[in-house]
């Protein structure tokens, strides 16, 4: 007889066996960056209100040309050495993550029309069947912001939810909800 075999969330294993894959400054091999760094902390929080503290967050991203390190952008854009735009951190005791990186440039979506700024994020958690995917914007590119396509499909009361708030000069803060009134939005990949 074939028994049904159980879901399994993601996590609590995170911390074990992916730390040697741990990128929290994406800037660290590229000394050509160093004048154009920034920062993003933020925290992951549950449906309660409540840090996650076992958790993992990635980050994928273009560099300031608006260029991917991948084999499939192919276009005639800078590469930078050192920097691959993928960063990987846990969350801390209090749900806390931080990452040291660059504003990426504007890339192309599917049809070639530009997008706003912005960085592709995963979020692992215990109690999650699969990650979460969703991008974090940046609240100095309004003009941007305003006519990229992603976004537009985000009902205008919960677009906040995915762009950063500023924190200082080359300083941003995003957090990301799980659950609840303040979720941010999540993407079907």
């Amino acid at each position: 007889m074939l028994y049904v075999t159980a879901s399994q969330t993601v996590g609590p294993y995170l911390h074990i066996g992916l730390t040697a894959l741990n990128c929290a400054d994406l800037t660290a091999d590229a000394p050509d960056l160093a004048a154009q760094r920034i920062v993003i902390e933020g925290r992951v929080i549950d449906g309660r209100g409540e840090p996650v503290p076992d958790g993992m967050v990635e980050i994928w991203q273009a560099n300031p040309a608006g260029r991917y390190r991948h084999p499939e952008d192919k276009r005639e854009l800078a590469l930078v050495p050192g920097f691959t735009g993928f960063g990987r951190v846990p969350t801390e005791a209090d749900g806390s993550f931080r990452f040291t990186t660059v504003k990426p440039g504007v890339v192309p979506d599917g049809d070639g029309r530009p997008q706003a700024p912005h960085i592709m994020v995963s979020v692992f958690t215990r109690g999650l069947v699969k990650h979460v995917a969703t991008r974090m914007y940046f609240p100095d590119e309004a003009a941007a912001n305003g006519t990229d396509a992603v976004l537009a499909c985000v009902p205008a009361e919960r677009r906040a939810t995915l762009v950063a708030q500023p924190d200082g000069p080359g300083r941003y803060r995003w957090d990301v909800v799980l659950q609840g009134p303040d979720e941010t939005v999540f993407f079907d990949i």
